[in-house]
């Protein structure tokens, strides 16, 4: 969404003395330096939702700026940011456009004292413990590379592991002689104690980590605090994947008991493309290292990626934070869950249909739902959807399936999923 956002002409007034005037409550105002028309008034009154019903959750949906009659089930791919986030980015590069210098020093405070600390008190976390990434691509790479082993050592991953929590683990095989060993897991999950059962039969005397996902591409959700717990009673790292639990559900770091763990913000959080971070426990730091800091300490661990940031994008951090916190991660919980489950109502009505996510919370995530149709191609169905009824979705050809991905977020209505379901009944 934010490549909509291009320069214009600054408008008559600065959204300050815009509000200071009392034109705020005007039905739609312009941004300056943004060519888009929000309606300020409705951005400004984003409230609490109650219960779990579209109704309950109409003044959420007017907060985000989607194109008239496109409907997006893609959220796992890449979120879909309100506009209020949409509006920080612009902000911030408005800062550093009109006044570089202070501009972006006031980013660089804003990120340090505000954006940090509000990342680690969401996900249980101290500040000086979450260092900011473009993604969780690169915080898995850091934390791979980071990790201390020596040729022959011993890394457990699993075989539902996305490619980016993959290929770390590839390199340091080819260069280093890391030995990487992986553990099928079936899709769906059979369950909690199996998926433990699985890690923990592969650990051998060689072993110095394990690394996994917290809930997989197709939606399957490790029992992560398990898999810890196990791991630590035999002395082991665990390196945790969680671009896409984040921001699905409750989170607490320190709670779950990991030595890291990887995010990406723009995904369930929906906040600016580009943004993530990498979580290092404190406890941990003596056995993961700096891929940058020549010098390192335990105080001083020098995870940070140097070099010049993109300070407005990571600022509207901020923005994301706040909008979701408002919610509530218990209450984008419990909507995310109740749109799939509507949703898997629904597609166990249609012919053909062979549902794939899992069938309890424990082991399935609220939002994302995997589905095979036969004779439907799940490639083929992503153009089809766009082309037929403008909805955007996924594919999942892996784990030998060919299914498809629908990722339902708190915007989504049961009219939407209706329409999707139309549409997937005559495919």
């Amino acid at each position: 969404m934010l490549n909509r956002f291009t320069e214009k002409t600054e408008s008559k007034f600065s959204r300050r003395s815009f509000i200071k005037t009392g034109l705020a409550s005007a039905a739609v105002a312009t941004l300056p330096g943004c060519d888009s028309q929000i309606d300020v008034q409705v951005r400004r009154n984003l409230k609490k939702p109650v219960g779990i019903d579209d109704a309950g959750w109409k003044n959420v949906r007017s907060q985000f700026i989607l194109d008239k009659g496109i409907t997006y089930m893609n959220n796992a791919s890449l979120g879909m940011p309100p506009a209020v986030v949409a509006e920080a980015v612009c902000k911030g590069y408005e800062a550093i456009s009109k006044e570089p210098l202070h501009g972006k020093h006031d980013l660089q405070d804003n990120i340090t004292k505000e954006v940090i600390p509000n990342l680690a008190k969401t996900f249980g976390a101290e500040a000086d413990e979450i260092v900011l990434t473009r993604n969780a691509s690169e915080a898995l790479h850091l934390q791979a590379i980071g990790l201390e082993l020596k040729r022959g050592d011993e890394v457990i991953i699993t075989t539902q592991e996305h490619p980016a929590g993959h290929r770390p683990w590839m390199f340091r095989k080819e260069h280093e002689g890391v030995r990487v060993k992986e553990v099928f897991i079936p899709s769906p999950l059979d369950s909690e104690d199996d998926v433990v059962s699985r890690v923990e039969e592969a650990i051998s005397r060689k072993t110095k980590a394990l690394s996994f996902c917290h809930v997989t591409r197709g939606g399957h959700r490790y029992p992560v605090k398990k898999l810890v717990a196990m791991a630590r009673d035999r002395g082991l790292l665990t390196l945790v994947d969680g671009a896409q639990a984040a921001g699905q559900f409750p989170i607490n770091l320190h709670d779950l008991g990991c030595d890291t763990y990887a995010v990406s913000l723009h995904k369930w959080i929906l906040a600016p493309a580009g943004t993530g971070f990498l979580y290092v426990r404190q406890d941990a730091r003596k056995r993961i290292r700096s891929a940058f800091a020549p010098d390192p300490t335990l105080e001083a661990p020098g995870f940070d990626p140097p070099g010049t940031k993109d300070f407005p994008v990571r600022a509207a951090i901020g923005a994301a934070l706040d909008f979701v916190n408002t919610l509530g991660l218990e209450n984008i919980e419990n909507r995310c869950r109740s749109l799939s489950d509507y949703l898997k109502a629904g597609l166990a009505e249609i012919k053909g249909v062979k549902l794939l996510s899992g069938h309890t919370p424990e082991i399935s995530a609220p939002g994302s739902t995997i589905f095979e149709k036969e004779g439907l191609d799940a490639i083929a169905s992503v153009p089809m959807m766009e082309e037929r009824i403008k909805t955007h979705i996924d594919e999942h050809q892996r784990d030998s399936h060919n299914a498809i991905r629908i990722s339902t977020h708190v915007y989504n209505t049961k009219a939407e999923i209706d329409r999707l379901l139309e549409a997937l009944a005559k495919a």
